[in-house]
């Protein structure tokens, strides 16, 4: 993971402080009390001159670190609250290892939270009302207008995951959805397709827009006109997949590929490919979206971008500590966004057209 970037307040210690802090240690390294985290947690994705600059900090201080979370944030246990509303389960999992593993290492209070649609308000109250630090929004409640809303009127530190436009002021950690849908549709046209079908994710989710605009961007820089009859919409859910693969399957001239906007969905295209005695992917080339561990649990397991999610929910969990942290020594952070590299990952299910 790369170092966060954009403007860091410093402020001095206070005449007469006692034991020094998490920012006095930032301060003299010259980096961010993010990174003083990630050091003190012996996370690998530092770099040696920040890690030597910081070491060297918390020697000089006589900084004497305990566990994370609990020194980060002045010695009181953080308390940080996990809010989802997830119609993939594939998804949930990953996300959940990414952030049960971080919330060990900062030794941090995890209470993880359901909500059903229209009930994101109430649950986030009831989670406030236990008295958390800090909430984490994966999709879709990353997108959530009225509940952002809420977080900050009530003035709880969050930090939104896979957000493909995340609001202002709120700190984030995502891929760059477009240009991953790109590179995606590139690799599938450059395999000779021409009639390349996409099933859009959910619209109350920002990074369905992005994808499907990478997904048209790409036809165009590869000189394939756009045929909104091979754009279908979808949810995110597996059942939504099959029902988007039908109509595309059902068209006059049906696509020579599908390129879904997760994994659900591609693996729900597989199966109607499959129930229709279509070859995949001799006569169908089916791609997928995030890498879950549904994309290899499936015959022919699916090509399909990865999106690092439980790198991405530890990101949110560091920068979650730190702000905390911060906020409880009195110091004023910006939002930061912090964006992961993502990957093509070609398996079974992609060929040239049948």
């Amino acid at each position: 993971m790369n170092e966060e970037s954009g403007h860091i307040k410093r402020i001095s210690r206070r005449q007469g402080a006692g034991a020094p802090t998490i920012t006095d240690v930032a301060q003299r390294a010259g980096v961010s009390p993010m990174t003083v985290s990630r050091v003190i947690n012996g996370a690998s994705h530092v770099r040696p001159r920040a890690r030597d600059a910081v070491n060297a900090a918390i020697a000089a201080l006589n900084y004497a670190p305990n566990r994370a979370a609990r020194n980060l944030a002045g010695g009181g246990q953080v308390r940080v609250g996990l809010l989802y509303s997830n119609p993939s389960a594939a998804y949930l999992s990953e996300f959940l290892v990414g952030t049960l593993d971080q919330a060990s290492r900062s030794d941090i209070q995890l209470i993880v939270e359901k909500c059903d649609p229209g009930g994101e308000e109430a649950a986030a109250r009831h989670l406030m009302a236990g008295g958390i630090d800090g909430i984490l929004l994966p999709p879709p409640l990353c997108d959530s207008k009225p509940l952002l809303a809420l977080l900050a009127a009530e003035k709880v530190t969050a930090v939104v995951v896979a957000s493909g436009l995340p609001a202002e002021g709120v700190s984030a950690v995502s891929i760059d959805d477009f240009d991953a849908a790109r590179a995606m549709t590139r690799q599938i046209a450059g395999l000779g397709h021409k009639r390349i079908g996409f099933i859009i994710g959910n619209p109350d989710q920002t990074a369905s827009a992005r994808r499907l605009d990478g997904y048209r961007a790409a036809l165009v820089e590869e000189g394939i006109a756009v045929d909104e009859a091979l754009i279908v919409q979808g949810l995110f859910s597996y059942r939504s997949g099959l029902e988007a693969a039908e109509k595309l399957l059902d068209l006059p001239v049906p696509p020579s590929a599908i390129f879904a906007s997760n994994d659900d969905m591609a693996a729900a295209a597989v199966a109607v490919a499959h129930r229709r005695g279509l070859d995949v992917p001799g006569k169908l080339t089916v791609c997928g979206f995030d890498d879950t561990t549904l994309a290899t649990a499936i015959w022919p397991e699916l090509t399909t971008v990865h999106q690092p999610i439980a790198d991405m929910s530890r990101a949110a969990v560091e920068i979650l500590v730190s702000e905390i942290a911060a906020r409880r020594e009195g110091e004023r952070r910006q939002s930061r966004r912090i964006v992961l590299d993502f990957t093509l990952v070609r398996r079974q299910s992609d060929g040239p057209p049948g």
